[in-house]
């Protein structure tokens, strides 16, 4: 969480805010983490989905099965946020090296 501390800004798309809370109700400390994750979200902007995201989902989508190079869904909707937005991707996942004009950076 290094890089997110020191940022400006920080920016979660909604996908990603819903894979935190998915995880936290599995999680044997449901409402610590759950209040955790709260207080993440009111602290920093909530990248919503929309037609746009939609069109960058799709072309890397696409060009992922162009390459025979799949990625886990939530992920590909990821990137399209970043994209769309033209942010920085900070993770640890290697897979979003895949994905053709993504700017990363490793977490």
């Amino acid at each position: 969480m290094e890089a997110a501390r020191q940022a400006e800004e920080v920016f979660i798309p909604a996908i990603a805010l819903g894979e935190l809370y998915y995880g936290a109700q599995k999680s044997s400390r449901r409402q610590l983490n759950i209040a955790r994750i709260d207080s993440l979200a009111d602290a920093n902007v909530i990248l919503g989905c929309d037609y746009e995201t939609a069109r960058y989902y799709g072309e890397i989508k696409n060009k992922l099965k162009e390459k025979g190079r799949p990625v886990p869904e939530n992920d590909m909707w990821i990137a399209a946020c970043a994209r769309q937005y033209n942010l920085t991707l900070v993770t640890r996942d290697k897979h979003f090296y895949e994905i053709d004009a993504l700017s990363l950076a490793a977490w």
